[in-house]
């Protein structure tokens, strides 16, 4: 895998379903046609992840088609929705085997080497902190579990369920309310580590990447703290490196990748996971101003490297609806163009704006936006093409009666020539500002800089350069990615 790889996540079973429609047949994993496949590996991306390919429960289903807020969820997505298309949630594990339906093993297995043809690797899924309530294990090894009591039982009542003679709880994060369709996880119980390096290791042998969900919720002080008592004696070592310890000794090459949240990304990152979900910058990308984000680029190079950045994916809501006007066009250049991993989501490309939930198996009908297309397809390879040697932020400077270089967001490539700059307008009115460039040698010569991803071409001199810096002028929400070559 590249040091800075770009993912492209694929809702795996309303994928399927789109492509069935479009053929007019059953499609699984191992009958994909060759001309879908290469639409499935954007140019410039490394990796795909087949999101939910496991084997989905049947009581997990039960629970969801009879949950008021979730069958609201789903009418609002699909207004048109059919028994069908109520597949079950793909994190509601039944097995840790590839889903019949989907093709089973022997078509994943065929999908990996459809996707190695492309250059690209595959990535897959592993939830650590529950399993579903008819998961083998619950019956089989209920110690693995996290247990109740009648009094606990009667007192959240919501919270825990009966099963093999045992009160066993409901999976929850401590911030809300338990999930009612899955059974909660011990991650103090050793026997329960052994078995997850285990299932990881079963998973690596048939991917190149797993991408872990919500790894924060077994680091000892949260689990500690969201289980009290129930968890039992806080163990000697952390849970994640013990495990991930025990998965490198077989597949030392498998990337992890951690969906992590509350300022827990460093951590995570210590503890063994090789790239974290950088949900501060899609925040700040999505709703706050260039000063934020500049605040968060200012971290360290190191700890850069390994997040992954994304301005959406099947957790959030679509970049199209909740980034209007141009907005998730400068978001995408900037996570496009940032150090770290990239993290795409099929649909985004078209200008998708309903948010699929991902117990559902069919898309909606959406009209594609064939020039956000067009943009994305002019963006990933020029951002391959930038990603080179060494990064670094550069200063935005104005006047004192136009404070609008506040807005302009600016970072530079160096790997010899050409060099690269990035310019992005994070806001809604137009910006100038001028940029202070890194590269001493620019003196004594005039410059081309052509922009990656409309062709614009400008001349410039290099002691100007040098002296004022490389003035940008920006419309709403623009952006320039910038090869600097000599003239």
């Amino acid at each position: 895998m590249p040091t800075a790889p770009v993912v492209y996540e694929i809702d795996t079973w309303p994928w399927l379903a789109g492509v069935s429609n479009r053929l007019g047949r059953t499609v699984t994993l191992a009958d994909v046609p060759d001309e879908i496949w290469d639409e499935a590996v954007p140019d410039g991306a490394d990796a795909v992840w087949l999101m939910g390919v496991w084997e989905r429960s049947p009581a997990g289903l039960v629970v969801a088609r009879s949950n008021e807020s979730l069958q609201r969820a789903f009418h609002a997505a699909l207004p048109d929705l059919r028994p069908a298309d109520l597949v079950g949630s793909p994190y509601c594990v039944r097995r840790y085997r590839v889903d019949e339906r989907l093709g089973g093993p022997a078509g994943l297995a065929t999908a990996r080497a459809e996707l190695a043809r492309r250059g690209a690797r595959l990535i897959l899924d592993y939830v650590p902190n529950h399993v579903a309530p008819d998961h083998p294990a619950v019956v089989e090894h209920p110690d693995w579990f996290v247990l109740g009591s009648e009094e606990d039982e009667a007192r959240e009542p919501a919270a825990w369920f009966r099963a093999a003679g045992r009160i066993v709880a409901h999976g929850r994060d401590p911030y809300f309310p338990p999930w009612p369709d899955v059974a909660q996880l011990n991650a103090f119980h050793p026997e329960l580590r052994s078995a997850t390096a285990k299932a990881l290791g079963d998973i690596a042998a048939q991917c190149d990447g797993i991408r872990c969900d919500m790894v924060m919720l077994l680091t000892t002080d949260v689990f500690a703290r969201t289980w009290g008592a129930n968890a039992g004696p806080r163990p000697a070592t952390e849970f994640w490196p013990e495990v991930i310890a025990e998965l490198r000794r077989h597949h030392p090459g498998t990337v992890l990748i951690a969906e992590a949240y509350w300022d827990m990304e460093w951590t995570m990152q210590q503890q063994g996971f090789d790239y974290c979900y950088d949900k501060r910058l899609y925040d700040r990308l999505a709703h706050e101003d260039a000063e934020s984000v500049r605040k968060h680029l200012a971290a360290g190079r190191d700890y850069q490297d390994r997040l992954i950045r994304f301005t959406e994916n099947h957790d959030e809501p679509r970049a199209a609806a909740t980034m209007p006007g141009g907005r998730n066009r400068a978001a995408a250049v900037a996570i496009a163009t940032l150090p770290g991993a990239t993290l795409w989501h099929e649909g985004q490309f078209d200008g998708r704006r309903t948010h699929l939930p991902v117990f559902l198996g069919r898309f909606p009908d959406e009209p594609a936006d064939d020039e956000l297309r067009a943009f994305h397809q002019r963006l990933l390879p020029a951002a391959a093409r930038v990603r080179r040697g060494q990064w670094s932020m550069a200063d935005c400077h104005g006047w004192p009666d136009n404070p609008t270089s506040h807005d302009v967001l600016a970072w530079t490539w160096h790997d010899g020539v050409p060099h690269h700059v990035v310019a992005v307008n994070l806001s809604g009115h137009a910006s100038q500002a001028r940029i202070r460039l890194p590269w001493p040698p620019l003196g004594d010569r005039r410059w081309r800089l052509t922009d990656l991803l409309d062709g614009r071409v400008f001349h410039r001199d290099g002691d100007a350069l040098l002296a004022e810096g490389l003035y940008v002028d920006l419309p709403p929400w623009g952006h320039h990615v910038l090869a600097v070559t000599p003239a």
